[in-house]
């Protein structure tokens, strides 16, 4: 017993101190004419271990994904909406450019299928543009009903299951591939212009 409450007191402070780094800075819903959407904000600051394998040419992949639920007293809330957004950063050397793929589908290595790439000159221009989570499409308006208030769960992680397999195993324990962040609220929607 005094050996778990001893782990617990050493392992609790360090995992908070290492999500503390990583916060949710805006989140928005809004509903359009042609259905319901997300945007979000997302604050932190790459390590410098996944900043020199990112430097090596190895992609790294990040999912940003939000869920609205439907509230019931009887039972569970029931999820309404789900949308993901997968982001794949690489380094490119030849061209000495940043490039970002966008998908609503994982990104394997067999191809990028439906995804979108954008070029950036710098790193720090390509992590704004993975921070900034600008309109999920989270479905139709008939999917979700007129209720001035849903319960959205928002979530943002640095997906290492994506990584090359060496890197698989020798991030376990490494508190540098831990970025994630997730938020539960109640959020009302917005009607936009």
């Amino acid at each position: 017993m005094i050996l778990l409450v001893a782990l617990l007191v050493f392992w609790l402070p360090g995992a908070q101190a290492n999500n503390a780094n990583i916060e949710v800075t805006q989140l928005r819903l809004e509903r359009g004419d042609d259905g319901v959407y997300l945007s979000a904000a997302v604050q932190f600051e790459l390590p410098d271990l996944v900043e020199d394998v990112l430097d090596k040419g190895i992609a790294i992949y990040f999912v940003a994904e939000a869920e609205i639920y439907r509230e019931r007293w009887y039972w569970m809330d029931t999820r309404v909406a789900q949308v993901a957004r997968h982001m794949r950063l690489a380094y490119q050397p030849l061209t000495r450019r940043w490039r970002l793929n966008v998908s609503p589908v994982p990104i394997t290595n067999a191809g990028f299928g439906a995804s979108v790439a954008q070029n950036f000159d710098s790193l720090g221009d390509a992590l704004d543009a993975v921070k900034r989570i600008g309109r999920l499409r989270l479905g139709d308006n008939s999917e979700i009903n007129d209720d001035p208030v849903q319960p959205v769960v928002f979530r943002f992680r640095l997906d290492t299951s994506q990584l090359p397999r060496p890197f698989q195993i020798g991030v376990v324990g490494q508190s540098d591939w831990n970025i994630a962040v997730e938020r539960s609220v109640k959020l009302p929607m917005e009607k936009s212009r």
